[in-house]
């Protein structure tokens, strides 16, 4: 089969495309015939071999998983003896990071704990938009932002893979929603449920007077304590993305300044993927309460291109990679 491979850390010119075996599931595994995998922050991150942390575990000198890419959508091609949740011809979708990931491949054996059936509304690019930036998003607002109805949200960095997930689910949680994004992506962040959209480039919404129930952290640069500010009394600012220097910060000295003022300050850490949590993508997707938004795809052949245009910063939506 066709995979991108990479031996060494470095630039998206590390990455090339070999000829390789083709995988054997184990017991426990399914085999995907991949028609679709995208790219997400982790990509970058572990192609740079930056922050060092990441190392620990993919390699102290070199990747110990030779494939990138943790999204997939494809179509179930053989299971393991005792694998019984999916049979041969379903399609499928997945976060497969919790297994050395693989995706920018032909085919990949996973274990079927990391998929679920494929929306049935969408494509097989489209799917595979959702998993890892989707899951983040609903953990974010969820389980870490306890966001409940009626309340006042902000997302910052709103145009982005995580951001533009997070905008519709929290509409979905009956929230009224603040966007912030640059200039141009605007219109995208109303047409996807945005009440409000602040343009960054013109406004700081931390200093501005609005206060907010919850303030997610996709992206964008500013203080922790310009996000206190933001906040409402019993607020909670969640870190889920964005610079290294702003998520360490969030990890290391939030929870020192929410010691005072009944305001909540965290860093989210890496999602956890689930099958549970996927499942309620699944869910959310096919009931039309979330669209995914895609801006650009790429051939296999394309991968180092694709991983060039996220490292600049400036994507809108998620970035997709047609495998097939």
């Amino acid at each position: 089969m066709k995979a991108v491979v990479y031996a060494e850390y470095g630039s998206p010119d590390a990455l090339k495309l070999e000829e390789i075996e083709k995988p054997t599931p184990k017991d426990n595994e399914v085999l995907v015939k991949i028609h679709a995998a995208s790219v997400n922050a982790a990509d970058w991150y572990f192609l740079k071999g930056e922050p060092f942390l990441v190392r620990l575990s993919s390699g102290l000198f070199g990747p110990k998983n030779k494939i990138l890419g943790f999204d997939i959508a494809g179509r179930v091609e053989a299971v393991g003896k005792n694998a019984s949740q999916f049979k041969p011809g379903d399609e499928v979708f997945g976060d497969i990071s919790g297994c050395g990931g693989g995706g920018f491949a032909e085919y990949v054996a996973v274990p079927e704990s990391a998929l679920a059936l494929k929306p049935v509304n969408l494509t097989f690019e489209e799917a595979a938009a959702v998993p890892m930036a989707g899951v983040t998003a609903l953990q974010g607002i969820r389980d870490h932002g306890q966001l409940t109805p009626g309340q006042k949200v902000l997302i910052n960095g709103a145009s982005g893979g995580v951001g533009t997930f997070a905008v519709q689910i929290a509409k979905s949680f009956g929230a009224e929603v603040t966007a912030v994004c640059s200039t141009v992506k605007m219109d995208m962040a109303r047409a996807i449920g945005a009440d409000h959209v602040i343009d960054y480039t013109k406004e700081d919404f931390t200093q501005n007077g609005k206060r907010y129930d919850l303030i997610l952290g996709v992206n964008g640069h500013h203080s922790l304590s310009g996000y206190k500010r933001a906040l409402t009394r019993g607020g909670r600012y969640i870190c889920v993305g964005g610079k290294m220097t702003q998520i360490f910060g969030a990890m290391l000295f939030g929870p020192l300044m929410s010691m005072t003022g009944n305001k909540t300050l965290k860093g989210m850490g890496p999602a956890q993927p689930n099958q549970k949590d996927l499942q309620a993508m699944k869910r959310l997707v096919e009931g039309g309460t979330v669209v995914p938004v895609v801006e650009k795809r790429y051939s296999l052949t394309e991968v180092p291109e694709a991983l060039r245009h996220l490292g600049r910063g400036r994507a809108m939506g998620k970035i997709v990679i047609n495998i097939q």
